[in-house]
C-alpha cells in the first residue's frame, strides 16, 4: 500500500523570498525579544496578584528566520512564540507560567507541532519537551552564546534537511499464518493445545508464545534490512528505532534531503505494493531531527 505521508499539526511557515528574512512556524510579530520575568495578571494596584512567568525554549534556528504572524506554543490557553536572537542563531521561546505545571498532552503535542513545521521550511535544532529556563537573557547567556559556533555548524549541516519516520506494522493474520507455514514446532504446539483447558497447557502455551516472537522477530530484522537497504542511498543517515509493538515490521527513521522526497516516496510506493496485505506502511515527516542532533 502507498505510505501516508505529511506533516504532523497544522502550523505552516513559509519558505521566504531569496531577498528577504526566512520565516518559521507562526508569530506575532513586532514584539522583539523581551525578558520573561514576573510580572502582574490583570490590572495594577494593592491588591493585584503576581503571574511569574519563565521562558520555554522549544528549539535552534539559524538567526534569518522571522516567525509567521499567529504562532502559538505550549500553555492553556497557548502562548505567542517568540524569537530570541544572538549573533547567528536564535532560539524559539514563549513565556509559561510557573504556577501551571507542564507534561500535559496538550503540551507535548504543541511542542512537536511547532518544530516540525519549522523543520519543514528551515534547520532547527530541537530541544527535549520541557526545557525552561528563567528569561530570554538566560537564553543567550546559558544556551546561545555558550554553544554559538557549535549549533552554527550543525544547522549548515542540516539546510535543506529533515527527518522522515517509516512505521511498518505486519497485518496479524498474514504475519501469524506465515510462522505457522514456516515453522513446523509451532503449529505442532498449537494443535496440541488447541481445545484444552488453559491450565493444563500452561508450560505448552508459554513454550509457543516465545517461538512466535522469536520467529517474528526474525522477521522484522530481514525486513528492516531490506527496507534500510532500499532507502539508505537515499539519505544522509537512517537509524533503525527499536520495535514499539510486538506487531512491529520495521521502525526507521531517516535524516534526507527534503527535495528527495519523492523519490523516498517512490521507494515506499514498492514496498507498499510488495508487501500489501502482509505489511502496512506509514510515511511522516518532515519532522525535527530528533534523532540525529543532541542538544
Amino acid at each position: 500500500m502507498r505510505g501516508s505521508s505529511g506533516k504532523r499539526g497544522t502550523v505552516q511557515a513559509g519558505r521566504p523570498r531569496t531577498d528577504a528574512p526566512r520565516t518559521a512556524g507562526r508569530h506575532d510579530t513586532g514584539r522583539g525579544e523581551r525578558a520573561a520575568t514576573a510580572r502582574s495578571g490583570g490590572a495594577g494596584g494593592p491588591g493585584a496578584s503576581r503571574r511569574v512567568t519563565a521562558t520555554y525554549v522549544y528549539g535552534i534556528i539559524p538567526s534569518d528566520v522571522d516567525l509567521t504572524p499567529g504562532t502559538r506554543g505550549v500553555g492553556d490557553p497557548p502562548n505567542a512564540v517568540e524569537l530570541v536572537r544572538h549573533g547567528e542563531i536564535a532560539a524559539l521561546v514563549s513565556d509559561i507560567s510557573t504556577d501551571r505545571p507542564l507534561g500535559r498532552p496538550d503540551d507535548l503535542v504543541a511542542h512537536e507541532r511547532l518544530l516540525d513545521a519549522t523543520a519543514a521550511e528551515v534547520p532547527v535544532l530541537p530541544l527535549r519537551f520541557g526545557a525552561v529556563v528563567t528569561d530570554a537573557r538566560a537564553v543567550v547567556d546559558e544556551l546561545l552564546a555558550p554553544h554559538h559556533d557549535e549549533f552554527l555548524t550543525t544547522l549548515s549541516e542540516l539546510e535543506g534537511r529533515a527527518e522522515y519516520v517509516v512505521k511498518g506494522r505486519y497485518v496479524e493474520r498474514t504475519v501469524l499464518r506465515e510462522v505457522l507455514d514456516e515453522e513446523p514446532e509451532i503449529a505442532r504446539l498449537r494443535d496440541a493445545i488447541r481445545g484444552r483447558p488453559e491450565e493444563a497447557t500452561w508450560d505448552a502455551r508459554m513454550r509457543l508464545g516465545e517461538l512466535v516472537n522469536t520467529s517474528i522477530a526474525a522477521k522484522r530484522e530481514a525486513d528492516t534490512g531490506e527496507l534500510v537497504g532500499a532507502l539508505d542511498p537515499l539519505c544522509v543517515s537512517i537509524l533503525v528505532r527499536e520495535p514499539t509493538h510486538e506487531q512491529d515490521a520495521a521502525h526507521v527513521a531517516l535524516l534526507a534531503d527534503t527535495d528527495r522526497w519523492p523519490e523516498i516516496e517512490e521507494a515506499l510506493d514498492e514496498f507498499g505494493t510488495r508487501w500489501a496485505g502482509r505489511v502496512e506502511l506509514r510515511l511522516l515527516g518532515p519532522l525535527a531531527p530528533y534523532d540525529f542532533v543532541r542538544t
